[in-house]
């Protein structure tokens, strides 16, 4: 007995000891025996994950200059809602800072509208297609399908090799009402960050809404499906512009087809190539082999679309839309509300397996632009409440769209892209112009063999500005040799702007004073219904007064802009034509000019020579214009030898067109 309770014991002393060796072994070692809980289980909102997952060399091989040299990339950004609302339209930024050229994204465009390839050097915004929402774990019941969404990206960069990780500088979530620490590295290869409500925000919509709301916008265009059958569906397309100071002329409308679908008809607009063949090359014409290509109008997947000139208003064909055929023109509406929309009809082909009345799907990645226009992105279409019409039939009942997208689009001003307008300035006290600046509106990467980019422009006397640039050599260099002022070698180059304007301080008195803006077109093109806009120093806007020869207001809402436009009959700024002679004489720019008054009442202070008579910023068509860098000295030709000097300049210059 006594020896069997000694082994009893025994073994018992060896299990405690085998337990307390395990325990203190799993103490010291827990990340070896113990994999960690995923880092998205401590997120009770959006927890978004970015993760390199490859890449190599790709030719050429720059060892010459490694920062060019380019590499493959190969990553994946992912997206999970932890969260209790479900997040409509997701949008999340990627903080890209290698030059990358993005190639491809599986379940993501680009929320700028742009299509691949596409430059993403400078960071960019992914917004989810086809799946824009990401539903709630407590709605789904943990599905990750529907709570979640994974976008594998393939692209270039330059300069990061092996074993080196091109990483972004930052990821975060873009969706309004939402918070973004910086987020953590996981390694060399990952980084994630949580997103979570921001208590202080307010949302004009409550939750359990379907819809988004609609948002305000510079430009919003509507994507009305207004009547759907199995195999194809009417959409109604709607530009309209918020902007005061927007405007497009020759609009043109681009767009990406996802899912194969083909325009078959339009009434209101058109395509501006019209062209069935990768249709009939393609899957469609295998699919259609009843129906007769040669009425399909386009079948390009990202396909161009323009307006109808105002003769097709009341075609019984292609037009009868409201707010159709106005030769591409939008105004803005603080010039004329009836014509700051333009809407237009589409009739879409579908393609399997999208072929029921309800499975509808908006293009991708639009694009609209103008001709001398301000430049506008636009965001990805977002699904918003169906849109009413009134009922063509006269009823007093509205027809209600089959299903809605908005696309918001806001000027913007590209990095690297120029001007198309120029001003230059003159006074009454000052008889040189200071010119439109050098390259203004860009020049040729040849114009450095002929011509000076970087030399500032040479001053001109007035009648100059009447002439192009390219015939004003002899009066500049005539001008600057009589007045002392050094001629570089080699000359300046012209601004190259297609409109410019003339802002000349004309008197200046005790109680007001007047300028006077001249616009020269020197363009091929005409414009109907023009406006021009200027923005004076807070002291000298509020004595704004009269335009005598344009039709000025000033802008509510706007900071101290005034508001011209040309009147009734003379809204038609002609394009530059042949001089009377045009083997000898210049060509001439389209030309309207009027004189603005102001008061100096209640403006103590107000100093019209030293830079409050001049703008700060000025528009054409919504353009914003290249200002001069420096204004007309008051310290030269004010006296009376300024007349001598005008004198003297004019028999030299008609000495040489003489000779």
């Amino acid at each position: 007995m006594a020896t069997s309770l000694s082994v009893f014991f025994t073994a018992l002393l060896s299990i405690f000891t085998y337990t307390a060796t395990i325990a203190q072994q799993s103490q010291a070692q827990p990340a070896q025996n113990q994999a960690p809980s995923p880092a998205s289980d401590a997120c009770n909102g959006i927890f978004l994950t970015y993760a390199y997952t490859g890449g190599r060399l790709i030719p050429p091989n720059l060892k010459s200059d490694p920062t060019q040299q380019p590499y493959r990339f190969e990553s994946t950004l992912t997206v999970v809602n932890n969260g209790l609302d479900e997040l409509k339209s997701w949008r999340v930024f990627v903080g890209f800072e290698n030059n990358e050229v993005l190639v491809s994204a599986s379940n993501a465009v680009l929320a700028d509208g742009t299509s691949l390839p596409a430059k993403v050097g400078n960071g960019t915004v992914f917004a989810g297609y086809p799946n824009t929402d990401l539903n709630t774990a407590v709605a789904t019941a943990g599905d990750m399908t529907q709570m979640s969404v994974q976008i594998q990206l393939v692209g270039t960069e330059y300069g990061v090799g092996d074993p080196d990780v091109p990483m972004p500088s930052n990821i975060s979530l873009v969706n309004d009402g939402f918070i973004c620490p910086t987020p953590t590295k996981q390694g060399t290869n990952k980084m994630q960050v949580c997103c979570t409500k921001d208590s202080n925000f307010n949302p004009n919509t409550t939750l359990g809404e379907e819809f988004l709301p609609r948002q305000d916008g510079d430009l919003t265009i509507m994507y009305d499906v207004i009547r759907t059958y199995d195999t194809n569906y009417w959409a109604q397309v709607t530009i309209s512009n918020h902007n005061p100071l927007g405007r497009l002329d020759n609009w043109q409308l681009s767009w990406d087809w996802m899912k194969e679908e083909f325009i078959f008809a339009m009434k209101g607009a058109y395509p501006s190539v019209i062209d069935a063949t990768d249709c009939i090359y393609g899957s469609q014409g295998d699919y259609y082999q009843g129906l007769d290509f040669s009425t399909v109008l386009n079948c390009l997947r990202r396909p161009t679309i323009i307006d109808l000139p105002l003769t097709m208003a009341n075609d019984t064909n292609l037009g009868m839309i409201p707010f159709c055929c106005r030769n591409g023109t939008i105004l803005p509406p603080s010039m004329e509300p009836s014509k700051s929309t333009s809407a237009f009809q589409i009739n879409v082909f579908k393609m399997p397996p999208d072929l029921n009345r309800s499975q509808l799907s908006p293009p991708q990645n639009w694009q609209i632009s103008g001709t001398l226009n301000p430049d506008f992105q636009c965001g990805p279409p977002v699904r918003v409440s169906p849109s009413q019409f009134p009922n063509p039939s006269g009823l007093p009942s509205d027809s209600t769209a089959v299903a809605s997208w908005q696309v918001v689009c806001n000027i913007t001003q590209p990095k690297g892209v120029s001007p198309r307008c120029c001003v230059s300035f003159s006074a009454y006290y000052n008889e040189s112009i200071i010119p439109c600046q050098t390259c203004a509106c860009g020049c040729p990467s040849s114009s450095s063999r002929t011509c000076s980019t970087t030399t500032p422009a040479l001053f001109l006397p007035s009648q100059a500005l009447l002439l192009p640039f390219e015939n004003r050599t002899k009066l500049a260099t005539a001008w600057a040799d009589v007045n002392h002022l050094r001629i570089p070698n080699p000359l300046p180059c012209g601004d190259n702007c297609g409109v410019s304007l003339n802002w000349h301080l004309y008197t200046d008195y005790t109680s007001g004073w007047t300028a006077r803006m001249t616009i020269f077109n020197w363009d091929d093109t005409s414009f109907v219904d023009w406006f021009a806009a200027v923005e004076l120093d807070k002291a000298a806007a509020p004595g704004y007064q009269k335009v005598y020869s344009f039709n000025g207001s000033v802008l509510n809402g706007v900071n101290n802009t005034i508001f011209m436009q040309g009147l009734p009959g003379l809204n038609y700024l002609v394009a530059e034509t042949d001089g009377a002679d045009p083997a000898k004489d210049p060509r001439v720019p389209g030309k309207q000019q009027s004189v603005i008054s102001f008061t100096k009442k209640n403006l103590p202070g107000i100093n019209v020579p030293a830079g409050d008579g001049f703008p700060t910023k000025v528009y054409f068509n919504g353009e914003e214009c290249s200002l001069p860098k420096v204004l007309p000295s008051g310290n030269s030709h004010r006296l009376g030898s300024a007349s001598i000097t005008s004198v003297l300049i004019a028999i030299i210059v008609l000495m040489l067109i003489q000779q």
